[in-house]
């Protein structure tokens, strides 16, 4: 498993930020550039139909070796990293015997991984971690999938004798700003279902997600002098914040869990004469995720009825809970499920408070749940990964690849 680490040490220092302003697919030519070398990696250690498309998406096959008919399987990880945080000059370094104790990131700007803030860390006495140097992310989520992927096909590349189905390998560009589908050819990746590798913690294996959408809204107040405003003046900064306190205290981010969704404020920029909001929309349950979009719907209605249509809404859906598209096919669950009890690894089934790559490619007709990769504290500098979770994400991978000749 020593390459599986010298890949991922490889992978995190280029920076892949995706951009959420950009237009261009992929978002940031750094990702573009980091496809074509993973594609010249696949092809190095004997991979087939090795491909690099103008957006970005890499796509490889491992012919299988073995007479009888199995489903075709896949694999799939996303490229870049969240622009939530620095993802250029990562320093990874790796901690071993880890001792249960405070982790100094970074001595010199005292930046420091408590205990008692990250807990999860005692479970990991006595094992080695790879953490950031406190001034970027570390990038595990997702360059950890890449590096496990493609250490788990060549592993079998290198051992031929091992029998295994056709698999299928694809990375995908700006899967953090939502677009990581866009253009992924589901035809061209030709396999019966798949797998993102982009979960959290050793064991993690989630198939529902959220129903997501974003609402974009736009105020047009009426400016002033405040001297002589009586009547007149209409503050859309004061208008916006009545909105706000018209949807439910009890249904933002901070006050929610497991299935309970949420409206998130994401940003705010206004004027007296002129304020833009906007809001993601989250529910597991389709029912009450329309019922959440109603409410804003009624909000705005309400107050363009007080103002005087001063309020424009935008509401667009970004992408569906999978568990619908999985559920008609549970096998895939199980099988993957199996393969972790194989390994004695128990699996942790929850639903993701997000969404994934998986979730669109499955409205796409490519069921594809998501599999751990046993990183933590993704997005920010306290973002570690003990290096025996990733290992035992190959293992993961190898047992799934094992079982699906048993379907």
């Amino acid at each position: 498993m020593d390459k599986l680490v010298t890949r991922f040490l490889n992978y995190v220092k280029y920076e892949t930020t995706s951009d959420e302003s950009s237009t261009s697919i992929p978002s940031t030519s750094n990702q573009l550039e980091f496809a074509k070398l993973l594609g010249k990696e696949l092809e190095k250690i004997g991979l087939t139909d090795v491909s690099v498309d103008d957006n970005g998406y890499v796509m490889a096959t491992l012919p299988s070796n073995i007479d009888k008919d199995v489903p075709t399987i896949g694999f799939i990880a996303h490229m870049d990293t969240s622009p939530d945080m620095s993802g250029k000059d990562v320093k990874p370094n790796i901690l071993s015997n880890y001792d249960g104790e405070d982790i100094v990131l970074n001595k010199d700007k005292n930046i420091v991984m408590k205990v008692k803030d990250f807990p999860d860390l005692k479970e990991y006495v006595g094992k080695d971690l790879i953490v950031t140097d406190g001034t970027t992310l570390l990038g595990a989520d997702n360059k950890a999938g890449i590096a496990e992927i493609i250490t788990a096909v060549e592993y079998l590349i290198d051992n031929p004798h091992i029998p295994h189905g056709t698999v299928k390998i694809g990375f995908t560009p700006d899967e953090e700003i939502g677009r990581g589908a866009d253009c992924f050819d589901v035809e061209k990746f030709n396999a019966d279902f798949a797998y993102t590798v982009d979960g959290g913690p050793l064991g993690e294996l989630e198939y529902e997600n959220f129903n997501a959408a974003t609402a974009k809204i736009y105020i047009q107040g009426r400016n002033v002098h405040p001297g002589t405003a009586k009547n007149k003046m209409i503050n859309s900064i004061l208008v916006a914040n009545e909105l706000n306190d018209l949807l439910p205290v009890n249904e933002r981010p901070e006050y929610t869990e497991a299935y309970e969704g949420f409206y998130h404020l994401i940003a705010f920029n206004g004027s007296v004469e002129k304020t833009e909001i906007a809001y993601i929309i989250r529910d597991h349950f389709m029912e009450s995720f329309e019922t959440k979009k109603g409410t804003l719907e009624k909000a705005v209605e309400f107050l363009n009825h007080k103002y005087g249509n001063i309020i424009t809404l935008e509401i667009t859906d970004s992408y569906y809970n999978m568990k619908e598209k999985i559920e008609p096919v549970m096998y895939i669950i199980d099988v993957a499920k199996k393969a972790m009890e194989d390994l004695d690894i128990k699996p942790l089934i929850k639903p993701i408070r997000g969404g994934t790559d998986g979730a669109r490619l499955s409205y796409m007709g490519l069921p594809c749940p998501n599999l751990f990769t046993g990183g933590h504290n993704y997005h920010g500098k306290f973002e570690y990964i003990p290096i025996f979770a990733m290992e035992k994400s190959v293992e993961t991978i190898l047992k799934i690849i094992e079982l699906v000749q048993t379907l």
